[in-house]
């Protein structure tokens, strides 16, 4: 099964969740940290003032990604580093990614910049955080200031990575930061995250090179009905509109989807922070779209078609979430790569042809290393496989699918989870900041040094690498 020439491979990760450095390099508190400090808020009273610390071992981690073949590495720049009030520029903030950046190129691994990965300046969230609309220029300020330090080495770009995330479970579910449970200011904040999103495009827009290509990159589950009556229907619409078309469509020049507007008529916020020109803004062009993908929901209809929703889904009502299906993660997320094929043929269908890239994709398992210290996540290895094997298929179905980025390159901090979900291809001892490759990473360098995978069975290397002794 072979990838398109060019096919771009790589893998993730994001600043809160492995740089450390919490009180270095000009840093200031994010929302995160004021977060973690709450007692209960996360797994084990954990925090990302060390992590991975990566921050110090930047130049031990990139040669890890050379010596795997990466060709390419997503990660995320800290607002509160760069600007620690969020609005003041530290110069030893922005030298920290430009070493990070020098030392990708050095080492033939092209970096792909995200802006906004979740860890908001403490002192803007004091300000209203995303509940505020002027959040949104104060991103394209920061968005232009990380692109004047950064541009002459980076070409990919992408603007916010899952506004549903900040939104929704920072707003309204409560279960990230800010830890905010109001399903109105949720919905503004969607909004103001979607501005942003925008407006950071046309000020980055306005000083990019011919070379500079912007993304934006949403976290999709496609919902499964568990039935098929028509109110069995109307369950997985409500899921999706709210979940993917929400945040999808202002995008691609669509507005507001009108069912789901419809939806949320009983909640207040969202008319009254839509203002003149800003769909016309959010509807900016973007040269390709950042696909997360974990796995689908499955859903059935409530009785009481008024009922709240019991998923974090501000506003949605007479939608019940069921149990998934296993084969089951260690997160106890259902795999089902079929749902990702079909994923991206409607999103091919749906944006008309829009480039497509998976900006994240992977799988959380327990590890266990072996006496001879090799790490056999067998578990994970599969799931990576099964899920390129979907990716090609839906290339195969006409979907303009460029790339994948694997989530993620380390085991880190996992928001709520603390560092209960190992996530990473390479296992990180957090005691004593130990890299260990797993196998699932010798598999996927295989895989990006071929181009190409087995098109069935188990996951097996193509051939076996002198890397694999």
């Amino acid at each position: 099964m072979r990838f398109p020439p060019g096919f771009l491979w790589g893998a993730a990760t994001a600043s809160y969740q492995i740089e450390g450095g919490a009180k270095d390099g000009g840093r200031g508190p994010s929302i995160w940290d004021t977060f973690c400090a709450e007692p209960g808020k996360i797994h084990g009273g954990a925090n990302g003032d060390v992590a991975c610390d990566h921050f110090n071992r930047y130049p031990e981690d990139v040669a890890l990604m050379a010596d795997l073949g990466l060709p390419a590495y997503r990660f995320s720049v800290s607002w509160s580093r760069v600007m620690p009030d969020g609005k003041r520029v530290s110069q030893e903030g922005l030298d920290f990614y430009r070493r990070l950046v020098d030392e990708l190129t050095a080492k033939g691994v092209e970096p792909v910049v995200t802006l906004y990965h979740w860890d908001l300046p403490q002192a803007l969230e004091d300000e209203g955080g995303w509940r505020n609309r002027e959040l949104a220029g104060h991103f394209a300020e920061y968005a232009q200031t990380v692109h004047s330090a950064l541009g002459d080495r980076v070409r990919q770009w992408t603007t916010i990575n899952e506004p549903f995330c900040s939104a929704f479970l920072g707003y309204f579910a409560g279960i990230h930061a800010p830890g905010d449970t109001d399903p109105a200011a949720a919905l503004v904040a969607a909004h103001h995250l979607l501005l942003a999103h925008g407006t950071a495009l046309q000020a980055l827009r306005a000083q990019a090179r011919p070379e500079h290509s912007f993304s934006v990159a949403l976290n999709f589950s496609p919902a499964l009905a568990e039935g098929y009556g028509p109110e069995h229907v109307d369950a997985a619409r409500k899921f999706d509109g709210m979940h993917n078309r929400f945040f999808l469509d202002p995008l691609l020049g669509k507005g507001y989807p009108e069912d789901v507007l419809a939806d949320l008529a009983h909640v207040g916020g969202l008319a009254d922070a839509i203002k003149d020109g800003d769909l016309e803004t959010i509807a900016g062009p973007i040269d390709w779209l950042g696909v997360n993908y974990y796995a689908p929901t499955r859903v059935k209809p409530l009785e009481d078609p008024y009922q709240q929703s019991n998923c974090p889904l501000p506003g949605l009502r007479g939608v019940d979430v069921v149990a998934p299906r296993p084969p089951l993660t260690g997160f106890g997320w259902e795999q089902t790569p079929s749902s990702l094929t079909e994923l991206l043929r409607w999103l091919n269908w749906h944006t008309g042809g829009l480039p497509l890239v998976i900006a994240e994709n992977g799988a959380a398992f327990e590890d266990v290393i072996g006496e001879d210290g090799r790490i056999r996540d067998t578990a994970r290895t599969n799931y990576i496989a099964d899920h390129l094997r979907a990716v090609h298929a839906a290339i195969e179905g006409g979907a303009d699918v460029r790339g994948y980025l694997l989530w993620a390159l380390l085991d880190n901090f996992e928001w709520s989870m603390g560092y209960s979900q190992r996530f990473g291809i390479v296992h990180v001892d957090f005691e004593t900041q130990r890299r260990t490759v797993k196998d699932s990473a010798r598999f996927y360098q295989n895989v990006i040094t071929h181009n190409a995978l087995s098109a069935a069975g188990p996951a097996e290397p193509l051939a076996t690498a002198a890397t694999d002794q």
